[in-house]
Formats: structure tokens, sequence, C-alpha cells
């Protein structure tokens, strides 16, 4: 059994009125979350779990767009690409990858404020949480999980002087086969991947999204809770960044006056 950490964390699922449910809004949304949070390190923290009803393709923080991702495929389907915050290569969502995005302070918890001691906090409850469902589950390279060896998630974070961002995927209904039409192969593999290929290397987790909600929710022992609703961060955001071409493709803000709060 997995200890619960104190204080608990917030289970958080957003209903404003004005929050669409597309990728563009879900990565403003860990941005705002992070920017509020840094600015009140004593205030909530926070999990949500959230899922995209269209494919997009969400490439790292530093990453080389084309050398990760073919464009040609995704313009002539539609499939949106946009930049997290966080660092990592490119990868595929859409329906069947469940998406969490778990919100921390480093002033309640200062060891997260070391690169090593963050993945180990997160990626160690949620192996264990995982491995009393199934008990192929490792912990592989820097920050996947794996089951019987193949990779089902992928986990990032993103650092601020008071809080960080640690949010992921779960594949559990996700059909791989899409991947390799819309991302070329990683220019840097860990080395329990080899030369696979996106379909030999991945897999879906076999549990329902349901299930992995309540295993990675009692893993944290989240309560139910209210976060104050970031409106004009995620405004912020979303202009500068996420619906911001220059942002998703090269890496380069829209410049914005605005006093603090960039990263």
């Amino acid at each position: 059994m997995v200890t619960p950490v104190d204080p608990p964390i917030v289970a958080w699922e957003p209903r404003a009125a004005d929050f669409r449910d597309d990728i563009q809004h879900h990565l403003a949304l860990d941005a705002a979350a992070l920017e509020q949070l840094d600015a009140a390190p004593h205030g909530p923290e926070s999990l949500r779990f959230w899922e995209v009803p269209a494919a997009a393709v969400v490439v790292g923080r530093a990453s080389r767009v084309e050398a990760e991702v073919d464009l040609a495929a995704c313009r002539r389907d539609g499939v949106p690409v946009v930049r997290r915050s966080s660092g990592g290569a490119a990868v595929l969502v859409g329906p069947g990858c469940l998406l969490y995005s778990l919100v921390l302070s480093t002033v309640r918890r200062p060891a997260l404020r070391h690169i090593d001691a963050a993945h180990r906090f997160v990626l160690a409850r949620h192996a264990a949480a995982l491995q009393a469902m199934e008990p192929d589950v490792s912990w592989e390279g820097t920050s996947d999980l794996a089951w019987r060896g193949r990779k089902f998630s992928g986990n990032s974070l993103r650092c601020r002087a008071n809080a960080i961002l640690y949010h992921g995927t779960l594949l559990y209904d996700f059909p791989i086969e899409r991947v390799s039409r819309y991302l070329r192969l990683p220019p840097r593999r860990p080395e329990y991947r080899g030369d696979r290929s996106h379909e030999a290397f991945l897999t879906n987790f076999p549990a329902q999204r349901r299930a992995l909600e309540e295993a990675l929710s009692s893993a944290w022992g989240t309560v139910p809770g209210e976060v104050p609703w970031p409106g004009a961060q995620l405004a912020y955001w979303l202009r500068t960044r996420f619906t911001n071409e220059e942002w998703n493709l090269v890496g380069r803000e829209r410049s914005a006056r605005r006093g603090g709060g960039l990263d």
C-alpha cells in the first residue's frame, strides 16, 4: 500500500465556462497553475486528470520540431503541434491516452527542488500503485514507466522557484499504430528502448481510465477541494505561447507587457 502524502493534495477538475477541452487550453492551464502556486506556495497543491478528444502532437520545451515531427503529415490530417513548458521529446496524445498534471510546492517539499528527487517522488509512487494492478510495471530510463519492457507512460517536469509541475501520459486504449505517422524516432533514446520502432516500443497498460485515475488518486491520497481559478494567467499563456505558432514550432513566445511571472 502506498502511503498518502501530507499535507493532502486536492483533486482538481476545472469547471470554468470559458475553458475549452483542447490541447492548447490544457497546457496553458498547466502553466497557469504552476505560476499561481509559485506565487503563493502555501496554497493548495493539486492533481488533475484529463484527456483530449482529438489527436495532437505535444513537443518538449527544447524540441527541434523538424527533427521529431512529420509536420507535413500533421498539417494534412489537421493534427495540431503544441509545445509544452516541460522538457522531453515529442508525444502523440488523443483518445485512449490519459494525462495527469500534478502541481506541488517546493516550499512545503524542498527536496523536490532537486530533479532526481522529484522524479523519484512521483514515479516510485506511480509505479507502486500500478504494480498493485499489474506486477510487471517498471520505472525505466529517466522518467518512463513500462509494462513488460514496453513504455506506456512518459513524464516530464517544469521547476519554478517555489513550485514544480510534474505531468505525464498513460496509454490505456491508444491507437499506437498512428504514432509513426506523425512522429519520427526521437534523436535521444533511453538504453532500454534500443532501436525499437514506436510500434515495438510502446504499449497500452491493461486497465480502464477510471481504474487508472482511482489508483493514482489513492496513491496520492487526494481530497475534494477547490483551486482558485487562474483565469488571468491562463489567458496570458494562451495568448503568448500555446496558440502562438512561433512558440509551438520554434520556441519563441509572443512578446507581451506584464509584470513578472515569466518562465
